[in-house]
């Protein structure tokens, strides 16, 4: 096909020559206005697009064509959004003042507005609004209803059946052939239809047409790819999720109520703690919370010790949130009292025996157990001691109550793919296993439980690790715990799932959560969670949390009383003890924060385990004397004389900060006897103090673990170096001890430097939590580089590298949580919101110096600088090569060694080197060298002096430093190459933002060496991609739409022509060429087109409104043409039209997007090419899918702006004409369409008991009404097997062909149509033709039956899964594409491997639908065949206004009609029938002699098309109809003062037709035969000739076949009666020769049917007799037979054919005796029909008789062979007859016939 494409498209530059010769003008000038041929694999130079812009000015108004001119001076936005903040106030530290710089950076990052850019009117681009199913039915509302036959049909079956039963019971006696009287009764008493007003007037054609077009073009829906199915969302590659905007993580939460807490005796305080635990894990993953049920006369007991209660303590429920859930959860409650003597089992004793209705018997017993607890409270309330425990498995509520979703486990939320990552993530992780997937925490049933049996504490296993034993016994039938007294109480409690916006709710920080209507009301309190696993979420908010778990304690060596321990934890500032900080959490009925936490007591224990749990907020100015202080005391439980309440028995403390990291961990601590010395704080108890005293020789007797949750403490070391060595940097603070090291200026380059490189041993956990400060820090380094000792030292390469492998980590550890175009959402989010260009140095020191410098990328860096661009090169990193060398020559030796061909990337450019548009070099002699920055001073301690180069702006060095990357580096850049890609954008944009420039001229917006960069990288990314496709499958394809992404960016951004000329030189890298697998390197330079034309000023881009458009004059003057100037002038003209329409090199230069997406479409479709199933499918969604935005844009409404955008489609109709023979064939010839024209006699459905046979039906209709020559050799040549588009690629091909007829310029269509071939315009009648069999309306039945998606999925699939095995297109990449889909239950049906979504599911799936959808559906399937029906009308009409002057007319005319008559045989609207109509009377007034004196075939086929509808259900139809049919007869009249052709015509398709068509309803052809009447009547021209007589007896006869085929048609289950009928209307047709033989053969037909051969072979003796007599009437031929005397031989009843005579009848009257067995073949051919039927019957002697009369034909014709096969015919015959009459005499059958 290319070579016919070449021959296509070079036709008429071959004509322009060709007139060049013949006019004399010479062959150089004339090609001087060639465009150069250029063939379609080749990629054109583009226009300059910036160089047109401004040399055009817009000439237009102000309006919506101006629009399409240039960019919208807002097209960039940038937008400053309020971070949300969840709490009434914002979660910041109390010491606002002199904030430490790790504080004050991350308060930074989490207080800072979201900085976003975005380009405004992207929101009408397809890359963030699909056109799905819903946005489709949203443009399908208030359709208008069309009114189909086909429908209205299906809507009156019922009251058809009822009627035709009643018909059935009249029996035929009753039912005489009606007279001629009461036939013309029974018509005048009908009623006639509307008549139209101005059938009857004479108009002129001009005005005719002017009406018919104004008339068809109201109310048309112009939205035409509103109607029609929504591109495929599979082959949206563009498509981009909405990024989410960062947030803190969630996990699943439940609300966790405690509603009382009773025992069975009531003599003390209780308080309760609730906690979750992963056994599995071995993990508690929730903090703590604390209630208290406590009656107030209970309270009031330890009133004493707590005289100021806060409210935020008195929470009595908690929202916990579940990150991981699994079924080895239980929520874990947790019961202490007040510290009393006595160990834990003689405190619960009488909880255990005592019940409170036992009270009087243990009245004395209950009194002193009170009066105890009261001496207790009053003395030890602030000292707790264990007392009891429970746990509830979490599994157990959600299972035993029921889940909602539990029949379905894809719960709305996940099927909507709505919710942030971790939602999805989380869902995932649900279904990991059977047994968690009933561990859905978010939709179960709310639960009430009352928990009645607890455990009694042991004093030697409260450790978490006895815990986690006990709760595993618990899951065992046979539990030991099961087994032990338990402590009776009753606690009840309420478990549900958290509401979305709790009221009243408290942050874990204490901060009142949003909604908080009235703060004096009871809170409910977030539990923080602490997550089984890593959660890979990055802090947005400021918490900055401590907590403290007192493990263990060994006093077992330590002297004196030391029993009932308690451990009293202080967060010192200093060593003073008025410096305790009031930071720690209070527990339940306490105040909200305390200055010291005493750890619960076991009595008489010297080596005490713990479970404690201390919370501590973190001062946001940690110093090295902040410390964690724990003294240990003996509580005296008696009160004794001089012994005091608590006495210090030990001591022991934690620096929290210490070379700049906060300290947490296990510890083993020793413990000092006295108290600590002055000091001590800055040291660790490990140091061993002079003259201090320690318990068991300074060993670490007190384990204790501290565990941060904090925004602002990493707590990894890599990452806590690298940030503290960039404060130090910032600060200026040396030297600085750093652990062992001391950083100084000399070792700060290389500690720095080393420290960004061990950031790849970072926890991968910690990174993503720190992820925006990181990225940050970095970019920071990158765009101030850090000034030390006066020199500058650039950090660019080393950021750049710690970028990407952060990146990478992050991306192959976080697969799950990708895009489809693998982005990771974390980092496309941080870009999104978060990014900024650093507009402020960091923070200067007190002196007021500089510390940082940049490199200057502008063209006048400062002298002083002598910096090389090429490497960044260090004086204190000797590895890095240093000789002078050319930038320019290195990043060409970079390219070059890459097996990159660069040179020709900008032949024929502006762009070149000395070009209009040549790109500055670097500087060839600068020096590698970094000099020293002159500094006067000559101290190394002291800063550098007033150093302010300019910033470097961070997209030119990263540009820079990926061009310049090698090996690893860039392979991971590469690998990622979207993030880059994404950050230079955003950075691009904000710096256009701060600098102002966004009204500078594109070219000046940027420097040349950064646009130099940026050719180089896309040219060494495209050579990637092409040399490596076929190894690196996934990575080519995330490559791939990575660049196309970017590129697209940069049209907003950049010189659009340089970027024009990126996406060529792409091409070029990228080529079409016989290579391993081309099919894929296809579909990836398809994928790239689809994504670069996504842009949202698409249209602007392709110069809508260039020059290329042709002069304003309609079509060139013939006067004109005479002199040789003129002639080449017109020549030129014509070739500006033909440019349009073809992929000529002007049409790609000036539309260059458009010209490249549809030469791709043009190759991909070359059938010659490698367009296999996927690539068409490819090619053509991207057109449907640009076609859909622009129907669906706003911007675009207007229709002048649609006819300009339409004009960069043109050439898709020639490319569309191209692949006609590629097409899926449409036709459908099943008998119930009534398709009578394009019906095939062996086509005939035998099983269809309610029609008279298609075979006899055509033969009534006369011979069938051949397709076009050219339609016919496509649609039947060997069953369409060359079809190469499956009937969904060939639908969406052909919507998009109609939509650019609707849209374009009607009259640039006309002129182009001109041009065309006779040839070509066949061809473009025959896809017209395709197109109504494409878009008829199937009716509603049909679309319940059949969803015409589900079947195009089902082709689809199976053609894909083909290629797949095939090894087109490789299963494992398609695999890979279709997991990373992020919604995959979305609206489209986008799921290809999952079992219970695929295509048979959807088929069941139909049924579901409701009655209104099923009736929007056929609306809009309505609409749509409308519509298309009507472009088709409106091309036609081009065409014929085109054809009329031309030599053309008649070799079209007919093609016109027929694609005309075409329309009218499908299920059309009324609507379109209306205009339709109009039409055809229109082409038959201009073009009568079409019908009248060429052949029949026409005439016969508008006949029956105007009966059928006669006789429809729908009025205005009708009345359409029998104006066209009475024009018909009128024209047909004036010809020639008679109109028997037509008469002809009629009468034999109203036969055909009221025989074959199902839904046939003679009530309603009887009021348009009476229409017909009454026009003739009412016509008052004709009113004094003989053809209102005429008509009127037509009419009349017409009327009475009605009644006689009606009849038949009633008795078609009774074949006696049938036959009967059928003989009596024969009969009754004595004077009509054709309409005779017709039902004579009707006869024959029915009884070889029923295998009656002798009946059916005297039925075509008579119809020979018939035929004989009128050749005997026409000519004396002496070997024909003299009519039917001849045949009376074989039937004496052959007679009656003698009754046609001269008085009746004249052969020679027009349009009598014109069927084909009117002749000599057709007498011959009957003749051996009923010779045949003969032998069937076994009448033998008849045969005889037979021959008899054909033998002498045969002889005067010399047909030897003939005449040798009658003779062994009748020697068989003869043979038989002898064989049979042994020895007895048989009566002859002809004898028994006559008797």
């Amino acid at each position: 096909m290319t070579t016919s494409l070449f021959y296509f498209h070079a036709f008429p530059v071959l004509c322009i020559i060709f007139k060049c010769q013949i006019s004399g003008i010479g062959l150089a000038s004339c090609l001087l206005s060639l465009p150069h041929l250029l063939p379609l694999t080749e990629v054109v130079e583009p226009v300059d697009f910036e160089e047109y812009v401004s040399s055009h000015a817009p000439g237009v108004e102000p309006g919506p064509l101006r629009q399409l001119m240039e960019f919208p001076q807002d097209d960039l936005e940038l937008l400053h959004l309020d971070k949300e903040c969840i709490t009434l106030e914002p979660p910041l530290p109390e010491e606002e003042d002199s904030l430490d710089p790790r504080v004050r950076d991350a308060l930074a990052v989490y207080t800072d507005d979201w900085l976003v850019i975005q380009r405004k009117y992207q929101r009408y681009s397809t890359t963030y609004t699909p056109h799905n199913s819903e946005r489709q039915r949203e443009r399908q509302r208030g359709l208008v209803k069309q009114t189909f036959e086909l429908d209205e049909a299906a809507a009156a079956e019922r009251q058809d059946d009822q009627d035709d039963a009643k018909r059935r019971s009249v029996s035929l006696d009753e039912t005489p052939r009606g007279s001629w009287a009461s036939s013309i009764f029974d018509l005048k008493n009908s009623s006639p239809d509307a008549l139209l007003p101005s059938v009857l007037e004479r108009t002129a054609a001009e005005d005719m047409d002017r009406r018919n077009t104004e008339a068809r073009l109201q109310g048309r829906h112009s939205d035409l790819l509103g109607l029609y199915p929504p591109p495929d969302e599979d082959e949206a590659v563009e498509r981009c999720s909405a990024i989410e905007v960062p947030k803190e993580h969630c996990g699943q939460r439940i609300m966790v109520k405690c509603l009382s807490l009773k025992f069975e005796i009531e003599i003390e305080p209780i308080f309760g703690t609730l906690a979750l635990y992963d056994v599995k894990e071995k993990k508690k993953i929730s903090e703590n919370f604390y209630f208290d049920l406590n009656s107030d006369q209970m309270k009031g007991l330890l009133k004493p010790h707590t005289p100021h209660i806060a409210i935020s303590t008195l929470a009595r429920s908690a929202i916990f949130s579940i990150t991981y859930p699994s079924a080895d959860i239980f929520l874990v409650i947790k019961l202490e009292k007040v510290l009393q003597q006595g160990d834990i089992g003689e405190c619960c004793e009488p909880y255990m025996v005592m019940k409170e209705s036992d009270s009087t018997k243990h009245k004395e017993k209950l009194e002193k157990l009170r009066q105890q607890a009261e001496q207790s409270c009053s003395r030890l309330g602030r000292f707790r001691m264990p007392f009891a425990w429970t746990a509830i498995h979490l599994l157990n509520i959600v299972s035993s109550v029921g889940g909602l979703d539990r029949s379905d486990p894809d719960s709305d939320s996940e099927r909507k793919g709505h919710g942030t990552w971790n939602e999805r993530k989380k869902k995932g992780f649900e279904r990991m296993s059977i047994g968690e997937d009933m561990c859905n925490f978010a939709t179960f049933r709310p639960a009430t439980l009352t928990v009645t049996n607890f455990f009694k504490q042991e004093g030697d296993r409260l450790s978490d690790e006895d815990l986690y034993k006990f709760l595993a016994d618990m899951r065992r039938p046979s539990s030991v715990l099961r087994r032990l007294r338990p402590v009776t109480a009753q606690l009840k409690i309420d478990i549900s799932p958290a509401p979305d916006s709790p009221h009243y709710c408290l942050s874990p920080e204490l901060l009142h959560v949003k909604p908080y209507p009235d703060l004096r009301v009871r809170p409910t309190k977030e539990v923080l969670e602490f997550p089984a696993r890593y959660v890979y979420t990055p802090h947005t908010t400021y918490r900055n949390l401590l907590y403290v778990y007192p493990q263990s304690l060994n006093f077992s060596s330590r002297q004196g009383s030391v029993r009932n321990i308690a451990v009293k934890v202080q967060f010192m500032a200093g060593e003073d003890p008025s410096q305790a900080l009031p930071v720690i959490f209070g527990k339940s009925s306490w105040a909200e924060f305390m200055n010291e936490a005493y750890s619960p007591i076991i009595y008489h224990n010297k080596s005490p385990e713990f479970y404690e749990e201390m919370k501590m907020k973190i001062p946001a100015n940690l110093t090295d004397n902040h410390h964690l202080l724990f003294t240990f005391y003996h509580i005296s439980c008696q009160p004794k004389q001089n012994t005091p309440l608590e006495s210090p028995v030990g001591y022991t403390w934690i620096p929290l900060m210490q070379h700049g990291r906060l300290r947490t961990g296990s510890f083993s601590l020793p413990v000092s006897v006295e108290k600590p010395p002055p000091s001590y704080s800055v040291l660790t108890p490990d140091v061993s103090l002079p003259g201090m005293k320690w318990v068991d020789n300074h060993k670490g007797v007190f384990n204790v673990e501290v565990t941060a949750a904090s925004s602002v403490h990493t707590q990894d070391p890599h990452l806590d170096k690298f940030f503290t060595l960039v404060y130090v940097l910032e600060e200026y603070s040396f030297p600085f001890r750093l652990k062992d090291v001391i950083i100084t200026e000399a070792n700060m380059e290389g500690e720095l430097k080393a420290s960004m490189a061990a950031l790849r041993g970072a926890l991968l956990d910690t990174c993503v939590r720190f992820l925006h400060q990181l990225l940050n820090k970095l970019i920071q380094l990158i765009v101030y580089p850090p000034v030390i000792a006066g020199q500058i030292v650039n950090l660019g390469r080393t950021s750049f590298e710690a970028m990407t492998l952060l990146v990478n980590q992050i991306h192959k550890n976080l697969e799950g949580n990708q895009d489809q175009h693998g982005r990771n959402n974390l980092l496309a989010s941080y870009i999104h919101y978060c990014f900024r260009l650093p507009t402020a140095e960091p923070a200067v020191p007190p002196s007021g110096e500089s510390l940082y410098a940049t490199l200057s990328r502008a063209t006048a860096r400062p002298s002083s600088l002598h910096l090389s661009r090429s490497k960044s090169i260090s004086n204190s990193n000797p590895d890095l090569a240093s000789t002078p060398v050319s930038p320019d020559e290195e990043v060409q030796r970079i390219i070059g060694s890459k097996g990159i061909d660069r040179s020709h990337s900008w032949v024929n450019s502006a762009y070149a080197p000395g070009g209009s548009r040549s790109v500055l070099r670097r500087n060839p002699n600068s020096s590698c060298e970094l000099k020293q920055v002159p500094n006067p001073s000559s101290s190394l301690l002291s800063p550098p002096h007033h150093l302010h180069p300019e910033p470097s702006l961070l997209h030119e060095e990263l540009a820079l430093q990926w061009v310049v990357s090698t090996s690893t580096v860039r392979e991971a850049a590469l690998q990622q190459a979207w993030f880059f890609f994404q950050l230079m954008t955003k950075s691009m944009a904000h710096h256009l933002f701060l600098t102002s420039k966004l009204d500078v001229p594109r070219r000046q917006r940027f420097p040349d060496r950064f646009v130099d960069d940026i050719a180089a990288l896309v040219c060494a990314i495209s050579a990637d991609i092409a040399g490596r496709y076929h190894k690196d499958v996934e990575l080519v394809e995330r490559l791939n739409s990575s660049l196309a992404f970017f590129l697209n960016d940069l049209l907003s951004l950049m010189d659009r022509g340089f970027v024009f000329n990126l996406i060529r030189s792409y091409y070029k890298q990228v080529p079409i060429a016989p290579l391993p697998n081309p099919s894929s390197l296809n579909a990836l330079r398809m994928d790239f087109t689809r994504i670069v034309c996504s842009h949202e000023h698409y249209v602007t881009l392709n110069l809508p409104c260039s020059t290329l458009s042709p002069p304003a004059s309609p079509s060139p003057s013939t006067s004109s043409t005479t002199s040789q100037s003129s002639a080449f002038s017109s020549m030129v003209q014509d070739q500006g039209v033909a440019t349009m329409f073809e992929l000529s090199v002007p049409f790609r230069q000036q539309h260059f997007l458009s010209g490249l997406l549809l030469t791709e479409l043009s190759l991909i479709l070359d059938p010659d090419g490698e367009g296999v199933f996927f690539l068409h499918k490819k090619a053509i969604c991207a057109v449907h899918s640009l076609l859909c935005s622009h129907d669906a844009d706003p911007r675009y409404t207007d229709p002048q702006v649609r006819a300009h955008i339409a004009q960069l489609y043109l050439p898709l109709i020639p490319i569309v004409m191209e692949t006609l023979h590629q097409l899926h064939d449409f036709s459908d010839f099943s008998p119930a369409r009534v398709r009578h024209a394009s019906a095939h006699t062996d086509d005939a459905d035998p099983d269809s008991g309610n029609t008279i046979s298609q075979s006899v039906a055509m033969a009534i209709a006369g011979s069938p009404l051949p397709l076009p020559l050219s339609l016919c050799v496509c649609l039947h040549q060997a069953g369409r097997q060359s079809s190469s588009l499956s009937a969904e690629c060939s639908r969406t091909l052909l919507v998009c062909f109609l939509w650019v007829l609707k849209n374009a310029d009607a009259a640039l269509l006309e002129r182009w149509v001109s041009d065309l071939s006779v040839l070509q315009i066949n061809r473009l009648l025959d896809l017209l033709h395709l197109c109504v069999s494409c878009f008829e309306y199937k009716g509603k039945k049909s679309l319940e039956r059949i969803n015409s998606l589900t079947f195009k999925k089902s082709q689809d699939m199976k053609a894909r899964l083909e290629e797949a095995i095939l090894g087109t297109i490789g299963a494992r990449q398609e695999m890979v594409r279709r997991c990373r889909e992020r919604s995959p239950y979305g609206s489209q049906e986008n799921v290809r491997w999952r079992k219970n979504v695929t295509h048979w599911r959807q088929n069941t799936d139909r049924v579901d639908k409701t009655k209104a959808e099923m009736e929007q559906e056929s609306v809009v399937d309505g609409n749509l065949a409308t519509e298309a029906s009507l472009i088709v009308l409106d091309t036609l009409e081009i065409i014929v206004k085109t054809v009329v002057a031309s030599e053309l007319k008649e070799s079209v005319l007919g093609g016109v009609l027929r694609v005309l008559l075409h329309s009218m045989a499908g299920n059309q609207s009324a609507l379109f029938l209306q205009h339709c109509f109009t039409t055809q009377r229109a082409l038959v007034f201009k073009f009568p002699e079409m019908l009248f004196e060429e052949d029949t075939e026409l005439c016969a086929d508008l006949c029956l098309r105007l009966l059928r509808h006669c006789s429809s259900s729908v009025g205005s139809v009708r009345s359409h109809a029998s104006a066209s049919l009475y024009l018909l007869m009128r024209q047909n009249f004036e010809i020639g003062n008679n109109f028997a052709r037509v008469k002809m015509q009629v009468t034999m398709s109203l036969s055909s037709l009221v025989g074959t068509s199902q839904n046939f309803n003679e009530e309603h052809l009887r009021h348009s035969l009476k229409t017909i009447l009454t026009y003739a009547e009412e016509d008052l021209e004709l009113r004094d000739t003989p053809f209102p007589e005429q008509v009127q007896d037509l009419v009349f006869n017409l009327h009475m076949i009605l009644t006689d085929t009606v009849k038949m048609k009633e008795h078609q289950q009774d074949p006696e009666m049938l036959i009967d009928l059928m003989y009596r209307i024969a009969k009754g047709y004595q004077n009509s020769p054709d309409l005779r033989l017709t039902w004579l053969q009707n006869m024959a037909g029915k009884h070889c049917e029923r295998g009656n051969h002798a009946e059916a072979a005297h039925c075509l003796v008579h119809s020979a007799a018939l035929v004989a007599e009128y050749l005997n009437m026409l000519e004396d031929c002496r070997y024909l037979p003299i009519g039917c005397v001849t045949f009376q031989n074989i039937s004496s009843n052959v007679l009656e054919e003698s009754a046609v005579s001269d008085d009746v009848l004249s052969p020679e009257e027009e349009g009598i005796c014109a069927g084909k067995y009117f002749s000599e073949s057709g007498l011959v051919g009957l003749l051996e029909q009923a010779a045949a039927s003969f032998n069937m019957a076994a009448m033998y002697e008849a045969i005889n008789e037979v021959y008899k009369i054909l033998l002498p034909i045969h002889e005067a014709n010399r047909d030897f062979k003939k005449l040798a096969t009658v003779h062994g015919k009748l020697q068989d015959a003869f043979n038989k007859v002898y064989n049979q009459s042994s020895g007895w005499e048989v009566t002859s059958p002809l004898e028994i016939l006559s008797i």
